[in-house]
């Protein structure tokens, strides 16, 4: 057996390969691990590893060495309380000892044109595409970053569905946008480690093929629900869709899929510099 078997069976759980032969890495190890935590110690990290988190986070790779994204740490008092309220159903948001924004930021790259006298226009469907992917590494750069200090995180990407109010709670200018936040701190309890799809769900050789896919979903909500069941009284949308006798992974997010999320980013987007030309 691997060093990485128990891991990795109790992350997809799918019968399939478990690195056997494969030399043992503890970074390796930490991310199959990686958990999700919402409940934190009151203890506050460090200014000086929080520095090295941020850090780390900005050394990881950008597209075209454009450097598109940036880091808001909020430690007004007032601030934390604002957005925490946005969100009442998700109390870790104003409570976690930090609370960083990851922010895609095309207006950089904008205002260097702007000083060098040269004709950037950066609202562009790539522009945006770009500085997304560039803050979604960072964030899950200092993720990885964090748990292997000792720390435990739970991104938040909700803030976009109150975009124009979490917008103005941090100033943010045109062209400079959330892509999500980041609760971080010392875990109070061990938090969790999330089944993910049976990877012949999401894995391909040579071209795309999800012809099995039915199947292998069939399998993945009842492992999962024999994991971690949802609660009956957690069925989303039981007026419309009517209760469920069985109640699994995909049944949930189909529904959550069925009504749209976010549906004031767009237009935020294009009323704070955004043609997606």
């Amino acid at each position: 057996m691997s060093a990485y078997a128990e891991a990795i069976e109790r992350r997809f759980g799918d019968g399939g390969p478990s690195a056997n032969d494969v030399e043992d890495s503890d970074f390796i190890r930490r991310v199959l691990s990686r958990k999700t935590v919402r409940q934190y110690a009151d203890a506050v990290p460090s200014e000086a590893l929080l520095d090295l988190l941020v850090a780390a986070a900005l050394s990881t790779s950008a597209k075209s060495d454009f450097q598109q994204a940036s880091i808001l740490r909020v430690v007004d008092p007032a601030k934390r309380a604002a957005i925490g309220a946005l969100f009442q159903s998700m109390p870790w948001i104003g409570v976690s000892p930090v609370f960083f924004v990851f922010l895609g930021d095309a207006r950089r790259l904008q205002r260097i044109g702007e000083l060098r006298a040269k004709p950037v226009k950066n609202g562009t469907l790539e522009g945006f595409f770009n500085a997304t992917v560039d803050a979604a590494l960072a964030m899950q750069t200092m993720i990885l970053c964090a748990e292997s200090a000792g720390l435990g995180v739970c991104p938040i990407s909700v803030i976009r569905n109150e975009i124009d109010k979490v917008a103005s709670i941090l100033g943010l200018p045109d062209l400079v946008f959330p892509i999500a936040g980041l609760c971080l701190g010392y875990p109070r309890t061990e938090g969790y480690v999330s089944l993910r799809l049976p990877r012949r769900a999401t894995t391909h050789l040579n071209r795309y093929d999800d012809a099995a896919l039915p199947q292998a979903i069939d399998d993945y909500d009842r492992r999962r629900n024999a994991r971690h069941a949802i609660p009956r009284e957690q069925q989303r949308s039981n007026a419309e869709f009517g209760e469920a006798s069985f109640y699994g992974w995909s049944e949930d997010k189909a529904r959550q899929a069925a009504k749209a999320e976010g549906a004031a980013f767009p237009p935020y987007l294009r009323s704070h510099g955004f043609s997606f030309d």
